[in-house]
C-alpha cells in the first residue's frame, strides 16, 4: 500500500493564478485515481500549488471526490477567521503550506504566527516548499516549531546539510520531486532514514508541474530497491499515515 503525501489536483471549474506566466493543464480527481490504479495507492494528501493561492474551493471539491484515506494541505491568509479553519478541518485538511520557492501562499513574516496558530486550534502542521540552502537562515526558527516538512527533498545538495540538521530535531521530508533535485536522491533518503526513520514521507508530486521529469513508477521501485522491506513500508505508507493523523 502506498499513502501519496504530495500531490495536485488542478480543476479549472475553480481560480487558477498565473505563476510567471505559467497555468497547468487540468488535473483531476478521476485522472489522478488512474494514473495510481497500479500503484495501490490508499489515500493521499492533496497539495495546494502556487496557482491556487488561498481558494479553497477546489480543495474541499477534491476531497469529496477522493473520499476517505485523503486529506488537504492549505494555503491560508494571516487574518483568516478561526471559524474558516475549522470549516476546512471539517472538510479533511490537516496542514498549511508556505511556499517559498513559487509563491501564492503567505509570506515567511507570517510563517511562526500561522504555524503556532494553526497547530493549537485544530492540530494542523506546517509545510515548506523551498530551497534547503535558505534552511541555514531557518534553523532556530523551525526548530521551534510544533510540527514542520520540507518539501522534495530539500532541492538543492548544497542546502542537504542543513536540512539533515533539522531531520535530526524532528522535521520530516517529503521524499518526492526526485527529478527537481540536484543531486543522488537515494543517497540523501538514506541519510535522512539513517537520522530518523520517521522523518521520510514519499508522494508523487503528481501531476509534476514543472518538474524536468515528471513522476514514474519506476520511483517507488527505486524506494523498493535501495531500502529494506520495513523501510519502505515506512517511507511509502506508514510515516506519512502518522504525520497526517490517519
Amino acid at each position: 500500500m502506498i499513502f501519496d503525501a504530495h500531490f495536485h489536483i488542478i480543476d479549472p471549474r475553480f481560480p487558477l493564478v498565473p505563476n510567471q506566466g505559467y497555468l497547468p493543464p487540468a488535473f483531476s480527481a478521476e485522472t489522478y485515481r488512474a494514473r495510481v490504479q497500479p500503484l495501490n495507492v490508499t489515500g493521499g494528501a492533496v497539495v495546494s500549488g502556487s496557482f491556487q493561492a488561498f481558494d479553497q474551493q477546489y480543495l474541499v471539491a477534491a476531497l469529496q471526490a477522493l473520499g476517505p484515506g485523503f486529506v488537504g494541505v492549505t494555503q491560508i491568509p494571516a487574518d483568516i477567521t478561526d471559524g474558516e479553519i475549522q470549516r476546512l478541518l471539517e472538510a479533511g485538511v490537516r496542514a498549511v503550506r508556505f511556499n517559498v520557492q513559487r509563491g501564492g501562499s503567505e509570506g515567511l513574516e507570517h510563517l511562526e504566527r500561522v504555524s503556532r496558530r494553526v497547530f493549537d486550534l485544530v492540530g494542523w502542521h506546517t509545510e515548506l516548499y523551498v530551497d534547503s540552502i535558505m534552511l541555514k537562515d531557518m534553523q532556530s526558527r523551525l526548530k521551534q516549531l510544533p510540527g514542520v516538512s520540507i518539501d522534495h527533498l530539500g532541492l538543492s545538495k548544497e542546502g542537504l546539510p542543513y536540512l539533515l540538521e533539522l531531520v535530526s530535531y524532528g522535521v520530516k521530508v517529503k521524499a518526492s520531486g526526485f527529478s527537481r533535485c540536484n543531486f543522488n536522491v537515494v543517497e540523501a533518503m538514506q541519510e535522512i532514514m539513517d537520522i530518523n526513520p520517521a522523518a521520510l514521507i514519499f508522494g508523487t508530486d503528481l501531476p509534476s508541474t514543472r518538474a524536468p521529469q515528471p513522476f514514474k513508477d519506476e520511483d517507488v521501485q527505486l524506494i523498493k530497491d535501495n531500502f529494506s522491506r520495513e523501510q519502505a513500508r515506512k517511507i511509502l505508507y506508514q510515516n506519512g499515515m502518522d504525520f497526517y493523523r490517519l
